[in-house]
Order: structure tokens, then sequence, then C-alpha cells
């Protein structure tokens, strides 16, 4: 049995907290709302953020943040990614040297086009960052609905003991050294997912959601790559896999962020209707800048910051993505230019 401390008590932090709980570690679930925590004492069950799971008696609830982080065997991070920074400073002079800290969170930061785990380790140089990713909507992971993720750690032996706390029959936990594709794959397919979403408020059908998860997971791997991530990483549960779920349920707050647009209403407004922190936005400028340091061509990543940022049109944007020059699918594919040849010689 683990001493460990989930960070956020929101959706995801929450599900989480109740699968270690399960599992049989003792769980302190943090959240700075006093009030919530509050309720959560009473009702064992986060009604406003993940109604319907209820909590076991192993996980505590408190408000008190250096409570929650000290004398742990494990911290998680489940804050939203734009709060990763200023929470990783705040508990910093509490962690001691070595600390395992797994980040949950989403993003690329935008100012500075870190990923989080990086994030983690400037700001508290003595732990040891990991990060948990892939398919995994917390409403279902909450209602034990089988459900498989990737951890990704700088050595082996980090990551065994991480799939090892997190691992159960519903929960399954493969192990990978390519914490940067890890990160990179969960940041940019929000950005796509937003990008489907629209596509979903504007009208379009099957045909065109599969393009643009085709499509996207072509943008993710093409940046992913250049930046130092590996290709297997992103056709595996942390890019591909995540972004299908992304695109495709009703449970994506990005997807659903991208939907209201696609339906007329602003970025803000959209936001504002979802209620909870749309990661994809917030990473769309990030990931832009990215892909004109690494002189890499997404058009689908900027026609969203387009929608996002300067006011284009929905309609618009899908109208330019269909008719870009033309290209070849895989460009690395050799054509055999003697076949030709070849049969009329027969």
């Amino acid at each position: 049995m683990a001493k460990i401390s989930v960070i956020g008590a929101g959706s995801w932090g929450t599900a989480i907290a109740k699968l270690l709980g399960t599992n049989g570690h003792e769980v302190t679930l943090w959240s700075r709302n006093e009030e919530e925590v509050r309720a959560l004492c009473q009702s064992r069950e986060n009604i406003s953020k993940l109604p319907g799971v209820k909590l076991p008696e192993n996980v505590r609830f408190t408000s008190d943040l250096e409570e929650s982080v000290q004398d742990k065997d494990l911290l998680v991070f489940a804050v939203p990614s734009t709060a990763v920074r200023g929470t990783a400073h705040k508990i910093a002079g509490w962690v001691p040297p070595g600390q395992v800290i797994v980040n949950l969170a989403k993003g690329i930061e935008e100012s500075t086009r870190m990923i989080l785990t990086d994030i983690i380790e400037q700001e508290i140089p003595q732990a040891n960052g990991v990060v948990l990713s892939g398919p995994s909507h917390a409403e279902e992971v909450g209602r034990c609905i089988p459900t498989t993720v990737v951890v990704g750690a700088k050595d082996r032996k980090t990551a065994e003991y991480i799939q090892n706390i997190f691992m159960n029959e519903v929960f399954r936990v493969y192990t990978s050294p390519d914490m940067l594709g890890i990160e990179l794959g969960g940041a940019l397919k929000n950005v796509i997912a937003l990008a489907a979403g629209v596509a979903d408020g504007l009208g379009c059908g099957d045909n065109t959601k599969a393009a643009l998860i085709t499509r996207g997971i072509t943008e993710m791997s093409r940046l992913g790559v250049a930046m130092g991530g590996h290709i297997e990483t992103f056709n595996g549960l942390a890019g591909m896999g995540d972004l299908i779920v992304t695109c495709a349920s009703r449970h994506s707050r990005n997807r659903k962020a991208g939907y209201l647009i696609g339906q007329g209403r602003s970025m803000q407004e959209a936001m504002d209707e979802v209620r909870m922190v749309v990661e994809g936005v917030y990473s769309a400028k990030a990931a832009m800048a990215l892909a004109a340091v690494y002189q890499v061509s997404m058009p689908i990543v900027e026609e969203v910051n387009k929608v996002l940022f300067e006011n284009k049109s929905a309609k618009e944007a899908m109208t330019d993505l269909m008719v870009r020059d033309k290209k070849i699918e895989n460009p690395e594919l050799p054509w055999n230019e003697n076949s030709g040849k070849e049969e009329k010689d027969r």
C-alpha cells in the first residue's frame, strides 16, 4: 500500500482518486475549495464534476496543500495544464529529493512552449517527473469501464512502479521511455479535437471526422518526431488512441467547444458554456509556434488558430483545408517509374 496525494479534485482527479483507493492505497484528494472539500467529506461524491461516482473510505479530502504533499510516497498532479507551473512552484519547498510526481494534465505552456513534466522538474528540480496519458475519460474510469493508458518515465524502474500502483482489472497500464512523445500526443490531440468538433458543428459527416483524425495524427507525428519523439508513440495509446476518443466522444470538452464554435459561438462563449478548461485552446498557439520553429507543416492546427484567434469563420477554414495545393499522401513511398515501360516491353 502506498501513501498517495492526488492534487486537483476535478473530474479526472476524482476518478483517479477512486481508482487508487480501490487499489488499496491510502489516498488524499486535494481541492483548493474548502466548500468542495466539505461536500466531498459529507457525500463522498464529487456531485458537480463526477456525479454518481462514490469514493471509497480510504480516500480522504483536504484543502491544505502542504498537508497533502508532505510524507507521501507518490504525488499525482491532476490540475489543469494552465495551473501546473503555479502548483509546482507552491509545493516545491515541501517536496523531498527523488519524489515521484505523476502528471495527468495534457498541454503545452503557451509562453515557454514547454511540456508539463519539464515544467514540474524546472519548478521542483529534486522531483522525478512522470507522465500518464491515453484514451481515458474520467466519466468512464470513474465507472470502472475498461481503459488502457501508457506511463512514460525516464527509467524502467520508475515506470514499472507507477504501472503497479495504477493497474487493475479495468485499468491497464503500459510503460514507455518516450515521455516527450506522450506529452506531445496528449497536448496536440486536443487541438485536432477542436477541429473535429467544429466539423460536427458545421454539420459535416463521418467522412470528414475520419479525414481530420487521419490527417491530424499525421500532423501530430510530424511535429513530434521533429522534436525528438518517436513515431511508435503517436501510433499508440497516447497518440492515435487518445485522438480517436477525444474527437469522437460526447465526454470530450475540446470536441464540445469546437462543436459550439462550428455552430457560430465565439471562442469565449464556447469555453463559458463548456464550463471546464478547454486545454486545446491553450495548446493551439504553442503548437503553431513549435511548428514554425521546427519548420513543420500543420494545416489543421493553423486553421484552428485562425478560427480561435483571428475571427476566421469555421466554414471558410474548412473550405481552405479542402482546396489547398494537391499533395501526395505519403511522400516517402517511392513510385515505380518503370512499371509502364516494363508492361509495354512484355
